[in-house]
C-alpha cells in the first residue's frame, strides 16, 4: 500500500532508494562520548543530525544540483564500546577499513572528536599517497594526555601527529601552553583570522595541506550564538557565511578522502543548531564532490 505524503526514510538527508553498492559516500554514525570533560551529550548528535537532515531541501543552488545523487548511504550506527576509549578507536578503525576497501569515502557522524583517530588510522594504512588532516575546531585537541588518558577528545591531534600525518588546524582559540609551543606553526589561530580575508585564509590552508585531505570538523569552531549545542563552547567563533566561504575555497581544490563531523550536543527543544549541522554537512559534501556529479 502506498502512503500519501509519506515521511522521508530515516537516513542522512532522507534519501529514497539508497544503495551501498552505488554509493560514493558511506555515512557511519558513531554515538560515542565517553571521554567528555565538560558537558556530555554528543552521543545524541548523530540522531539529531539525521532527524534534521530529513527536512533539508536536496537541491543546492550554490552547486546547482542535487548533491544526494552522488550516492550517500547511511550505515547502521556503531555500538559504543565502554570498556576503554582506545578499544573504541580500534573498533572505529575496523569499521572504516572495509568502507575504504570497497572504494567508498567514509563520512563519520559524531559523537565526540575522539572518533577521528580511528578513521584517520584506517586511512593511514590504506592510502597510497600522503594526505593532510584539515582540522576545524575551537580547541587545538593536541594534549598528549588529559586526566591520565591518551585517547580522548582533547588528544585527537596528538595521536594523529604520532602517525606522521601532516595536520593543519583552523579557528583555534583555546590551547594549553605546551601545545602552543609544539604545534603553533600548524595552526591558524582565530585571532589571526580577524585580519584576513576569506581568500587569504583559503590560500593559507591550501598552502599548508597536501592535495589529499581528510576533513575533521568540530562544530564548536562556530560561534556559540549560532552553535550553542556543543559540550565545550568557546566565544568568538566563526559565522556560518564565513565558514562556507572557507569550505567553498578549499574543498573543490582538494581531493577529500574522508570526513568526520563531531561534537554536536543537542539541546532539547532547540532544533536550529541541529539543522545548521545537517546543512553544513550537505554543503561540504557538495563543495568537495559536486564535480563528480556532472
Amino acid at each position: 500500500m502506498h502512503v500519501l505524503n509519506q515521511l522521508p526514510p530515516y537516513n542522512l538527508f532522507g534519501i529514497e532508494d539508497q544503495s551501498y553498492e552505488k554509493a560514493r559516500i558511506a555515512v557511519l554514525p558513531v554515538p560515542y562520548d565517553s571521554t567528555s570533560t565538560y558537558k556530555a551529550g554528543s552521543r545524541d548528535g548523530p540522531a539529531a543530525i539525521i532527524d534534521a537532515s530529513r527536512n533539508l531541501e536536496l537541491y543546492d543552488y550554490e552547486t546547482n544540483g542535487d548533491i544526494s545523487r552522488l550516492g550517500i548511504y547511511t550505515l547502521e550506527p556503531m555500538a559504543p564500546d565502554l570498556s576503554s576509549p582506545e578499544k573504541m578507536v580500534s573498533n572505529i578503525e575496523k569499521e572504516v577499513t572495509p568502507i575504504l576497501q570497497d572504494g567508498k569515502i567514509p563520512l563519520l557522524l559524531g559523537g565526540e572528536h575522539t572518533i577521528a583517530i580511528g578513521s584517520v588510522r584506517a586511512l593511514s594504512k590504506l592510502s597510497k599517497r600522503p594526505f593532510s588532516v584539515l582540522h576545524f575546531d575551537a580547541h587545538s585537541d593536541s594534549r598528549d594526555e588529559i586526566y591520565g588518558a591518551k585517547y580522548c577528545h582533547a588528544c585527537v591531534l596528538a595521536r594523529i601527529a604520532e602517525l606522521g600525518i601532516n595536520t593543519y588546524s583552523v579557528g583555534i582559540r583555546s590551547i594549553d601552553k605546551e601545545s602552543s609551543g609544539k604545534y603553533a606553526k600548524s595552526i591558524l589561530f582565530r585571532d589571526e583570522m580577524h585580519g584576513m580575508s576569506a581568500e587569504e585564509i583559503v590560500k593559507r590552508i591550501n598552502s599548508n595541506t597536501n592535495e589529499d585531505i581528510y576533513l575533521t570538523f568540530d562544530f564548536d569552531v562556530l560561534d556559540p550564538s549560532i552553535m550553542p549545542s556543543t559540550g565545550t563552547p568557546e566565544p568568538d567563533g566563526l559565522a556560518y557565511y564565513e565558514m562556507m566561504q572557507i569550505l567553498k575555497g578549499v574543498l573543490p581544490r582538494k581531493n577529500v578522502i574522508g570526513m568526520d563531523f563531531t561534537e554536536l550536543s543537542p539541546i532539547p527543544g532547540m532544533v536550529a543548531p541541529d539543522f545548521l549541522a545537517a546543512k553544513l554537512i550537505y554543503q561540504a559534501i557538495g563543495f568537495a564532490y559536486s564535480r563528480l556529479n556532472k
